[in-house]
């Protein structure tokens, strides 16, 4: 079948499928159907029960919830002390992160040291891994490629189908461990085959920490300073983990409930996190930002931004969704504590990298957009700036590219996911499946000659 020929054919077969496809709207409210796993007002149905991470936003007072400023819980703490606590001893805070929420427990410096030993120990990839497995087959997406990479590695494991704890803990572990390095050389083949740049492979270093391998890896000279290292640090620990119900720790729950292997079960959870609804949402905080500053010439005028916004609100700016990209959380309303954490390094940062007057816009921003999304809707739910919405601009203050934004979500939510996938496991046992109701109505057979 020619080409035009074949387009032409694969079309009208999409609009048949399509057609068929549809589903009134009004049916989800006749059934009573939580589309999205979502009550009406926008909080999730309860599906589990999980001991890793929560998300508060509110507080109840007289029987009547409250929003308070977010707080985000690894195994009980609270990420706010574990931040604050590592940059007191000017110590990268990752590792700990990782540590505590695999094991439920906070490290001595001892475990701490041995755990940060352990994983670097990890991090280069199998003999011939990379030649066979990124170089051969090079991606233009690099969260195919890691989802790829992480398939593969079923294959260099010598005991894949164990579903024991301790397997699948070392098997997290070394995945975690080689999730930086998967991304970075995979970003490396990228920037060889389809961009027609230098490609850099340098070895991982086994003494650094998640951060700085990264930062190594991903540049030509392998250098960074220690300021750039711990933001990004930071950033690695504010992603790590979000509670069991996002769609991609959900994704490792569904799918290891299914009795299946780790490295299904984690590629699964990367398909999930690629989407731009999900792990992509930064990209387009950026992509809105370009935008905004090629229609806004004053940048310190709230008048100019406030009509700007306004116009993407009312969809007739940008890409006419009516959102304003990194506002608004389906939890936090007062604050979201990761954007809060970021932003106390970012103005640092800023003033290092000589960006402090886009700082300043991105701040101008934060305190315009809940206003006029408020004018515009008049929703009494408070907005506030979630993480999504400084963390894209700090990747690029780092030099980061923005095919790298998502990438960077996945290696330091492997975290997250490993320990979903542990407690599934564990204290699981019982398949999802969740009912969907059958609309169709029953169809008369009719031969194939009288159709």
């Amino acid at each position: 079948m020619k080409k035009n020929t074949e387009s032409a054919f694969l079309k009208h077969l999409a609009v048949v499928a399509q057609k068929n496809d549809a589903i009134n709207p009004e049916l989800y409210e006749k059934y009573d159907v939580k589309r999205g796993l979502r009550y009406s007002n926008g909080t999730g149905v309860l599906v589990g029960l999980t001991k890793i991470g929560d998300v508060v936003g509110y507080e109840l007072k007289d029987g009547k919830k409250v929003p308070i400023p977010g707080k985000l819980l690894y195994r009980g703490y609270d990420i706010a002390e574990l931040v604050h606590d590592s940059e007191k001893h000017n110590d990268f805070g990752y590792e700990q992160s990782v540590y505590l929420l695999m094991f439920g427990k906070l490290p001595t410096k001892k475990q701490l040291a041995d755990f940060k030993k352990y994983l670097g120990s990890l991090r280069v990839l199998p003999p011939n891994f990379t030649e066979d497995m990124i170089m051969k087959a090079p991606s233009n997406d690099i969260m195919n490629k890691i989802a790829r990479g992480v398939l593969a590695s079923y294959s260099y494991d010598p005991d894949p189908e164990n579903r024991s704890v301790d397997n699948i803990m070392r098997q997290c572990l070394e995945l975690i461990a080689r999730f930086s390095t998967l991304a970075a050389y995979a970003y490396q083949a990228k920037r060889r085959y389809y961009d027609g740049q230098s490609m850099y492979i340098h070895n991982p270093n086994t003494e650094l920490s998640t951060a700085e391998n990264f930062l190594h890896l991903i540049r030509f000279d392998g250098k960074y300073t220690k300021l750039e290292a711990q933001i990004l640090d930071l950033a690695l620990i504010l992603h790590a983990e979000h509670g069991g119900g996002n769609n991609s720790s959900l994704t490792v729950h569904v799918v290891s409930s299914a009795d299946t292997d780790t490295y299904s079960s984690i590629a699964a959870a990367v398909g999930s996190l690629k989407g731009r609804r999900h792990g992509g949402a930064n990209i387009r905080v950026m992509e809105m930002m370009d935008d905004l500053k090629a229609h806004v010439k004053d940048w310190t005028s709230d008048k100019q931004i406030r009509d700007y916004l306004t116009l993407v609100a009312t969809r007739k700016a940008f890409d006419k969704t009516g959102l304003i990209y990194g506002m608004g959380h389906a939890i936090y309303t007062v604050s979201d504590p990761r954007a809060v954490l970021l932003n106390e390094l970012a103005e640092k940062l800023a003033k290092q990298k000589g960006c402090l007057d886009e700082f300043n816009l991105y701040k101008r921003i934060e305190k315009i957009a809940p206003e006029v999304i408020y004018s515009i809707h008049g929703t009494g739910k408070r907005i506030c700036a979630n993480v999504d919405f400084f963390s894209g601009f700090v990747y690029t203050m780092l030099g980061i590219p923005r095919e790298l934004f998502t990438p960077l979500f996945a290696i330091s939510r492997i975290a997250g996911w490993s320990a979903h996938r542990i407690e599934e496991v564990s204290a699981g046992g019982r398949i999802y499946r969740p009912a969907y109701k059958n609309i169709c109505p029953v169809h008369k057979y009719v031969k194939i000659d009288d159709r």
